[in-house]
């Protein structure tokens, strides 16, 4: 069941960034204005209810802004994706194995996550015993 599982979720996890290539890509957008642009054409003729008109407008343009969107997230991620690996190479102390944490599976950042929270608890204990150490001095 576990192989299952772990199939599927890799399948998800392709079928998701194959729709967010497409769905942020300029020729999408241009295919589904066209698409939009022929409904609306074809529904202002054909429809003489001015809120159906007025409904299928707001509609259209909300289509749009999806494509509008992802496109701009698109640019926006890789951005900061670059940027972030940018410091993390730069830094030599810093961990490679987050570098390009996108293109990884959501176990291996589950793992990943797992990893510095143990850090960051390992941290937190020894802050914690140098503040005691602190308290006792003072004293």
């Amino acid at each position: 069941m576990k192989r299952l599982y772990d199939y599927l979720e890799k399948l998800f996890e392709k079928l998701t960034a194959l729709a967010t290539i497409i769905l942020g890509n300029s020729i999408t957008f241009i295919l589904a204005f066209c698409l939009v642009l022929f409904w609306w054409i074809n529904n202002f003729f054909t429809t003489e209810d001015l809120h159906q008109i007025i409904g299928d407008i707001i509609f259209g343009t909300t289509f749009l802004s999806l494509f509008i969107i992802q496109k701009s997230f698109n640019k926006f991620s890789g951005s900061i994706h670059l940027k972030i690996n940018e410091l993390l190479s730069s830094h030599e102390p810093a961990s490679n194995s987050v570098i390009n944490a996108e293109g990884k599976s959501e176990q291996e950042i589950i793992e990943l996550s797992k990893e510095y929270a143990d850090l960051a608890e390992q941290v937190q204990d020894l802050a914690d015993d140098l503040e005691e150490e602190i308290e006792k001095d003072k004293k």
